[in-house]
């Protein structure tokens, strides 16, 4: 059946929408190469900390890519987040996390934390975009996911168009912590889809660690921050 289905509508690459070819899953090989990869996780150095400077640090942090409007892997992000591919997540995170385990700078990582979405959006959705991601993730490195460990209280608004303080102001207090029972003195990986300001895993790092975290660390899909493309 399987079979007759692709035959007659053949799979189509989320990135570019060109026919995949049998040994493609999702994203055909062409944009694959092209998508812009940061290998953040390949880095000592660690440049996603720049942007928390100052109030936050993670042990290691990296994002698959980074992102542009208009390009390949904005498509993807909104195949994952609006049309329901929801499998592409699982794609995504395999890819990313394949290669954090051969970085080893996240071998000590005890449990992974995707970052919530509100009930309402939810319910809307009826998934939360992060989590196969996250899952993905945990699978590889061979640690536990939870997803019930951070709950969002407030139903924010979309911040596409919003400032950095107005990013802040939306997302501050509008995380809690539903149990500390698996968070207590480990090593949390936090797991969100996009970078921009990172007001929103500013906001879940500060509860986590109010909460009695030892160390965090941070991965993504994708980061939009131009300034640390080329340094």
């Amino acid at each position: 059946m399987n079979y007759l289905v692709d035959l007659f509508f053949p799979p189509s690459c989320l990135g570019c929408s060109k026919t995949l070819h049998d040994n493609e899953i999702e994203i055909c090989i062409e944009c694959r190469h092209h998508l812009p990869l940061t290998n953040y996780h390949f880095r000592k150095e660690q440049p996603i900390n720049q942007l928390f400077y100052g109030r936050l640090e993670f042990k290691a942090a990296t994002s698959l890519f980074f992102f542009q409007k208009n390009s390949r892997e904005h498509k993807l992000l909104h195949q994952l987040k609006y049309k329901n591919q929801e499998s592409l997540g699982t794609t995504l995170g395999t890819w990313l996390a394949l290669e954090m385990k051969s970085s080893m700078l996240f071998d000590n990582v005890d449990l992974v934390v995707p970052v919530p979405s509100h009930k309402k959006r939810m319910k809307k959705r009826g998934y939360n975009q992060v989590l196969s991601f996250a899952q993905a993730i945990a699978n590889v490195l061979e640690v536990p996911c939870n997803n019930l460990v951070l709950i969002k209280t407030k139903n924010t608004k979309s911040q596409v168009f919003q400032t950095k303080e107005q990013r802040w102001n939306s997302v501050a207090n509008s995380f809690k912590i539903n149990t500390n029972e698996f968070i207590y003195k480990k090593h949390i990986l936090i797991v969100d889809d996009l970078i921009t300001t990172g007001s929103t895993i500013e906001a879940c790092a500060n509860v986590l660690t109010d909460a009695g975290v030892k160390n965090l660390s941070l991965a993504t899909i994708a980061i939009t921050s131009s300034m640390f493309r080329y340094n």
